[in-house]
């Protein structure tokens, strides 16, 4: 495994090929508690979209995998959701450092992308909470891996650096108030645009939750960008 250090910077090393095996379809259940879900409809020659999932805090794998499982198979979308090692992100946990947990989505990653065609165009990275927050500092500073980014609820961004031109969809309901939106989205979203990122933002009626019609919506735009 590699060391923390080598991951400071919150860069990413794997990459898809846009070719892979025929690994089994369904549910796969990976180490450190993350998951791999592969639709029923993926073929080895026609690359899929792919999209790594984040939890929010006190939350693991099978939360972030929920986020967006129910769009999955219509959308034939791969779904890779790991567990963070602490309580929540290394990032948070860090104070603006990356550790053992962009370590293993890395390797978590490379897993994927070895065993599925994945579309080198189409790699997301997503989450909620405290994920939504850490997948957008991801994102910016790996926009040569992701091509979007899906934040719900987020709460801040802290990337490392910038690289590429990832675009985004950033939901939140403007009764939350864990992360409240005057605090955060209506914050970020607009410094996301001032740095001449594409953005997607949907402001809903309700509290820090992600309701079905927006990760719909979220996946189709992925989906179909």
């Amino acid at each position: 495994m590699a060391t923390d250090d080598a991951y400071a910077g919150g860069r990413l090393r794997a990459r898809p090929s846009g070719t892979g095996g025929g690994a089994p379809v369904g549910l796969r259940l990976l180490g450190g508690g993350g998951y791999l879900y592969v639709p029923a409809g993926y073929r080895a020659g026609r690359p899929a979209p792919l999209a790594l999932l984040l939890h929010g805090a006190g939350e693991d794998a099978r939360d972030g995998l929920a986020l967006l499982r129910g769009q999955a198979d219509g959308a034939g979308l791969i779904l890779l959701s790991l567990s963070s090692r602490g309580p929540t992100w290394d990032l948070i946990l860090g104070r603006g450092r990356y550790g053992t947990d962009v370590v293993a989505i890395d390797e978590a990653l490379d897993h994927a992308f070895s065993s599925y065609a994945v579309d080198p165009a189409r790699v997301a990275v997503g989450g909620y909470s405290d994920g939504a927050s850490y997948a957008i500092s991801l994102g910016i500073s790996n926009g040569d891996l992701f091509g979007h980014v899906l934040a719900f609820s987020p709460g801040f961004m802290a990337p490392a650096g910038r690289v590429g031109s990832p675009r985004f969809f950033v939901s939140h309901g403007t009764r939350d108030r864990w992360l409240p939106i005057d605090r955060t989205s209506r914050r970020l979203v607009p410094e996301l645009q001032g740095a001449s990122y594409e953005v997607r933002y949907r402001e809903f009626d309700g509290p820090h939750v992600v309701p079905p019609p927006i990760a719909h919506e979220a996946v189709d735009w992925f989906t179909g960008s």
